[in-house]
């Protein structure tokens, strides 16, 4: 089942999302200080919810370049999380790449505290180019 791809812009407080379903690429980028992140993430959630469902046993990746999260972010990130890796038990393919910036230790340790809590889904820390 083909599906329009979510794109939402970055905002000065909100990450691009970016869910490219026929490459099954998806991403998130940016800085996540939404002043209601539950509000922000829902219809992240809902979307990764529909594909995740119609995944099956299927490949997906899903990248987390972000510069600056704060804690109620960081708690939707862990739902993402969550979500990627009930995917992968179920017996998606499902790699997540962690992207930090060389010089940031809050958001590399941060990324090794997610990539901790996988299991099934493959996790890649990455530094960012440039």
């Amino acid at each position: 089942m083909m599906r329009d791809p979510l794109n939402i812009e970055q905002t000065s407080r909100t990450p691009a999302v970016v869910f490219d379903y026929p490459n099954n690429h998806l991403k998130l980028s940016g800085e996540s200080y939404p002043e209601d992140a539950t509000e922000f993430y829902r219809p992240v959630f809902n979307a990764l919810d529909e594909y995740l469902g119609s995944l099956g046993e299927g490949r997906c990746r899903f990248d987390f370049e972000l510069i600056y999260l704060n804690s109620s972010s960081a708690k939707a990130v862990m739902m993402l999380m969550d979500k990627l890796e009930d995917a992968a038990k179920n017996g998606a393919d499902v790699d997540v790449y962690w992207f930090y910036d060389n010089d940031d230790d809050t958001m590399q340790e941060l990324g090794e505290e997610f990539g901790e809590e996988l299991e099934s889904a493959v996790f890649h820390l990455e530094k960012m180019a440039g």
